[in-house]
């Protein structure tokens, strides 16, 4: 049925083709090499990245087109999935359209149609959330939530790649930034302090918490402000975020109504020889066991319509995240990408302890689903 649709709206030979590129090898890049490559942005460099993306792009887009088309449940068939897998085609069609990048206008006009085809796919997972709650609304609600771990691991293998994608583009497109902020490498700070980055990120979630109930529980941040290595800061940003807004939201309920003061969320940021860990604590009641293999997932959300939600809050990308039970999964993912990952550990009656790990180390390959 899906199959059908593609066809009628995108000629048979783009179908065949992109069947043809999905089949080809991706190319992993490391945090690394990005960073290496990208710290003499010269024209040359740039083409060879203009010229690597031409050909890597397609591959990793063919690769999610088809997935989207053979989902369990009937799901590829719901209107939101169909939108997605347009935007998909769409930007297939336009890179195979774009000619060879021969020289430094080619590449600036290649760097242009990439941009577009970035923000083309900006609400990409506000839209694949709400085809899941299409689907779920039309499910019997008899199927137990392992039967849907098909479409768990789907997600997760669609939402990975859509980081590598988005990581890809978006260094490329900064690496044209004449006057990038200092220690910078495209999307990379060459010298990012993750208390300073916590810090940032703990007063957005606390400004949310205050908007949201009146009152929010203190953070205190331990940690050296002066270490510093190489990552994402957007990256960290996002994921801390989310950590942080989950304590304080679980605290404030906790002791809402209570004489007690709310303890303080608590954030340790650890260096080690391979990992930095940050570690967020809180005393917010916990998680009971039989929960905490459903917070990593896509389909148990208890917020309103993610597409809803999502038209008040404007479209910068963190904020689409904040209602509608993504974050974490998501935010484990971004862990992931660069050879990390996140924990969450809990003590049913105290509360819960997040570990997010990262690679400080930035030599592993990107995950390529």
């Amino acid at each position: 049925m899906a199959a059908k649709k593609a066809c009628e709206s995108f000629s048979k030979s783009l179908i065949e083709e992109v069947q043809k590129w999905g089949c080809m090898k991706q190319t992993g890049v490391s945090l690394r090499y990005m960073m290496e490559f990208g710290s003499k942005p010269t024209e040359r460099n740039l083409l060879i990245s203009g010229q690597f993306l031409h050909k890597e792009l397609p591959i990793r887009i063919a690769r999610r087109a088809i997935e989207l088309e053979t989902l369990p449940y009937g799901l590829s068939d719901k209107p939101a999935v169909l939108k997605v897998r347009d935007w998909y085609l769409d930007s297939f069609r336009d890179l195979r359209s774009f000619p060879e990048i021969k020289d430094t206008n080619d590449e600036k006009e290649f760097t242009q149609m990439i941009k577009a085809i970035k923000v083309r796919h900006n609400n990409v997972v506000p839209m694949m959330a709400l085809g899941v709650q299409q689907l779920k609304k039309g499910m019997d609600p008899k199927i137990v939530h392992e039967d849907l771990d098909e479409i768990h691991q789907f997600l997760d293998r669609f939402y990975m790649s859509r980081i590598g994608i988005r990581m890809l583009i978006g260094q490329h497109v900064e690496l044209h930034n004449p006057n990038p902020p200092p220690h910078c490498v495209g999307y990379i700070h060459t010298k990012m302090s993750p208390v300073e980055v916590a810090q940032n990120a703990s007063e957005d979630a606390r400004a949310i918490c205050l908007r949201e109930y009146g009152s929010a529980p203190d953070i205190n941040i331990y940690g050296d402000p002066n270490f510093t290595f190489p990552y994402v800061p957007t990256h960290l940003h996002l994921m801390v975020f989310e950590l942080v807004k989950n304590s304080l939201r679980a605290v404030q309920e906790r002791f809402m109504d209570s004489d007690k003061i709310a303890p303080p969320v608590r954030i340790i940021v650890a260096e080690g020889i391979e990992d930095v860990t940050i570690k967020v604590s809180d005393e917010g009641g916990g998680i009971p066991r039989s929960g905490l293999p459903k917070i990593f997932t896509y389909l148990y959300s208890t917020a309103k319509n993610p597409l809803d939600e999502y038209l008040d809050l404007g479209t910068a990308d963190t904020v689409t995240m904040a209602g509608y039970g993504y974050g974490l999964p998501i935010s484990r993912l971004y862990a992931r990408y660069f050879g990390g990952d996140l924990q969450v550990i809990s003590m049913e009656g105290y509360g819960t302890d997040a570990y997010l790990h990262l690679s400080r180390l930035g030599d592993s390959q990107e995950p390529l689903p």
